[in-house]
């Protein structure tokens, strides 16, 4: 079976697929409507070969749809039809699921993905369960979204971004009591020297969980609370 898999960002919408492992990506931004987004993949796939293809999705996802509209892009994602949209079968993720997914190497797993907003997402012993810790209360009236997102970085510089993304991370761990903390997200580029328990991911992790969203061997790892049944 070939995938196509889209992964839905607050600044760029990137997309790879079976046979096409080098990414593609257009810009994104606060007025991208569903129908935009499909017009900008089937622009830049076109001619592509795909039987079924797999969103990453910056929100919360339930039963595969999106439950909320996004904070970062434009509006009509809840009612969209994305079969129709693509013609093909489509399986919706939350962003940070998808990427968790890709990068998971069993055990006790807290994915945070650090981009435009903060995606997270926590695997424990094979079950995916999306999280929305992005919006909690953290320190001095704001978010963990805001502390670490990219409104964060832009506010505080690197270098207190840096340590509080550190500090979140390991706190996040022990409260959770996870084994590791994967660090993702377009701006995880930014960190290194990361402390024990805590790992650096990568962008094409999110690809992977797209791919594996429609894996027999994945999906029967991955049961009902995922949303999905084995393809």
């Amino acid at each position: 079976m070939n995938i196509l898999v889209i992964d839905v960002g607050g600044t760029h919408t990137k997309v790879v697929a079976t046979g096409h492992p080098n990414k593609v990506k257009f810009d994104s931004g606060p007025a991208l409507t569903p129908a935009q987004m499909v017009d900008g993949v089937k622009a830049l796939t076109a001619g592509w070969k795909f039987d079924a293809v797999s969103i990453g999705y910056p929100g919360p996802v339930v039963k595969g749809r999106p439950m909320v509209e996004p904070r970062h892009l434009g509006p009509g994602w809840k009612a969209f039809n994305f079969n129709k949209a693509f013609g093909k079968p489509v399986r919706v993720i939350n962003d940070a699921a998808m990427q968790a997914l890709g990068i998971y190497e069993g055990g006790r797993m807290l994915f945070l993905g650090l981009g435009t907003g903060l995606g997270t997402a926590l695997i424990v012993d094979h079950v995916l369960l999306p999280m929305e810790l992005a919006h909690l209360p953290y320190k001095k009236g704001r978010t963990y979204e805001e502390t670490i997102g990219l409104k964060g970085l832009e506010r505080s510089g690197k270098k207190k971004w840096r340590k509080r993304v550190v500090e979140i991370g390991l706190a996040l761990r022990t409260a959770l009591q996870v084994d590791y903390v994967v660090l993702g997200g377009g701006n995880a580029r930014l960190l290194d020297g990361l402390p024990p328990g805590l790992r650096l991911g990568q962008n094409s992790h999110a690809f992977r969980g797209g791919f594996r969203l429609w894996d027999k061997v994945q999906n029967a790892q991955y049961p009902a609370r995922t949303g999905y049944r084995p393809a």
